[in-house]
């Protein structure tokens, strides 16, 4: 029988090993998962804000969908995006081997991080990218102010 030494850091390394591979497995690719078709989960798109100089643009993804199915409506400083995606019917329920395609109802809030001109805004949905562009108020517009040295 033969004595090996005890290590408590490879010990130690081990246990993060583990830990990261089951943090991975819980949140591993929670956008795949955000569109899973079960009853139980909520259909959320994903969505990017960026800023422009004069403008906020929001991206939403909405595969699926028609613009006819969404809806926008903006109140205080809050964007709202609400719909459905239909359920395709080429194939019976029974009949498919694998469904990862989620149908039914969506919404999304999103909070606007500057003051926007509502009644400016403007929205078109292609290829399943929902773009919507705000113009943002005078007053939230960034300014340059020029100092005098005298």
């Amino acid at each position: 029988m033969s004595v090996t030494g005890w290590s408590p850091i490879k010990e130690l390394e081990d246990v993060r090993r583990d830990m990261e591979r089951v943090f991975d497995e819980i949140f591993e690719p929670a956008r795949r998962r955000r569109w899973w078709p079960t009853e139980r989960a909520a259909i959320v798109p994903a969505v990017d804000v960026f800023d422009k100089k004069t403008e906020l643009v929001i991206k939403a993804e909405i595969p699926g969908a028609t613009k006819e199915d969404i809806s926008l409506t903006i109140e205080k400083n809050t964007l709202t995006l609400k719909g459905e995606i239909k359920k395709d019917e080429e194939a019976a329920d029974e009949g498919y081997y694998v469904r990862e395609r989620a149908y039914g109802h969506f919404s999304r809030t999103v909070k606007l991080p500057v003051e926007v001109s509502s009644e400016k805004a403007a929205a078109s949905f292609k290829d399943g990218i929902l773009t919507v562009i705000l113009p943002k108020k005078e007053e939230a517009r960034p300014r340059e102010i020029k100092v005098n040295i005298g």
